[in-house]
């Protein structure tokens, strides 16, 4: 059970996948030490430039011999609507002042910026013979697929529903995640809207595996080996954790970030589009309740722009209120150890579950 399709489609020791999380918690040395344990380390890419994620690929390269990956966030179809951007702006200025940030004209994203980036880092991902890659908020283009195949890059979608694992498979992809509502982070729905997109991990799970041949990857709210052996009885072959990670000493995440996920309670996660325009779960604070009833929330990635200052502000001057706290719904059972420590526990627990079953 625990060695399956996945594990050697993958060249894994362990049926894990550690979530790529954008933003600058996939450090490079987080990323190795990971694929180094036996599991899989991801860079998650949405945010960085080709350059950027040029340099990673080759700094994890000299830190592990093992299999790695790079996530990317697949663009999607916005408006930049000025009136829109113009009311935000307005609100958001009360913060800036609240943090003392000179407020600045930003150079606010096209659709034609946002994919042209999105190519050349496909390009990048090409050239360095990056061994999986991985797709969220959508999926790569027919062209892109055959491209990704004639370099072996073995290719993975995420998904929420089964309408959207079914569209992932019919694309020739070789596995898919699976995320269900408990998952931290960004929501990965790309057809199916937000409302339909809530399906929790145990029902998502048999759902979509009834109806695709191609492996199933677990996502939401697995933090021990409980978790993992849950979702592999239920029919995926390996989980995907992000939160669990994200403690890790190891990890990237601010120390504010962290300690907000380990200090809290399991009521303390919500839904909000507050802070980038995408529907994303992570820990309450005064920005999200602030912002909760603004009707009027310019789209992703435009609303992840104008808020960027903030966001980065508040974490300069350790102050949670206005920072992106993503976690999942099972904060309450993160730990602050090593990324040795966390594989070899969720190992353990799993292997004593299974001799039991």
């Amino acid at each position: 059970m625990l060695k399956n399709e996945i594990t050697e489609l993958l060249g894994l020791d362990f049926p894990i996948i550690q979530a790529p999380m954008a933003g600058g918690v996939t450090t490079s040395k987080f990323v190795a030490t990971v694929s180094n344990n036996g599991a899989l380390g991801m860079i998650g890419a949405g945010y960085l430039s080709a350059h950027q994620l040029r340099q990673q690929i080759r700094e994890v390269k000299q830190l592990t011999a093992n299999n790695f990956g790079v996530n990317l966030f697949v663009p999607n179809y916005f408006e930049l609507i000025e009136d829109e951007v113009e009311m935000m702006n307005k609100l958001l200025k009360h913060y800036h002042g609240e943090l003392n940030i000179p407020f600045e004209k930003l150079i606010l994203p096209t659709l034609e910026s946002v994919f042209h980036s999105y190519m050349e880092q496909i390009q990048v991902i090409m050239e360095e013979k990056v061994p999986i890659c991985s797709f969220t908020f959508g999926v790569p283009t027919l062209d892109v697929m055959k491209k990704l195949k004639q370099h072996n890059i073995i290719s993975i979608g995420t998904a929420t529903t089964v309408v959207e694992v079914v569209a992932i498979e019919r694309l020739g992809m070789d596995a898919v995640v699976v995320q269900g509502s408990e998952a931290g982070g960004h929501r990965g729905n790309f057809i199916s809207d937000h409302e339909e997109s809530l399906i929790g991990l145990s029902s998502l799970i048999p759902q979509v595996v009834d109806n695709i041949s191609i492996p199933v990857i677990a996502a939401g709210g697995i933090m021990d080996g409980r978790g993992l052996m849950a979702a592999l009885c239920l029919g995926a072959k390996a989980v995907q954790m992000g939160t669990a990670f994200l403690t890790c000493e190891e990890s990237g995440a601010h120390p504010v970030h962290k300690e907000a996920i380990l200090d809290s309670k399991v009521e303390d996660t919500t839904l909000t589009r507050a802070f980038s325009g995408k529907w994303a779960r992570g820990i309450k604070n005064k920005f999200i309740k602030e912002m909760q009833d603004q009707a009027s929330i310019p789209s992703f990635p435009v609303q992840n722009v104008l808020t960027q200052s903030i966001r980065k502000s508040s974490a300069n001057q350790n102050n949670k209120d206005y920072m992106s706290l993503w976690s999942g719904q099972n904060s309450a059972l993160a730990r602050n150890e090593t990324v040795e420590r966390l594989i070899q526990r969720v190992m353990e627990q799993a292997n004593r579950i299974n001799k039991n079953v």
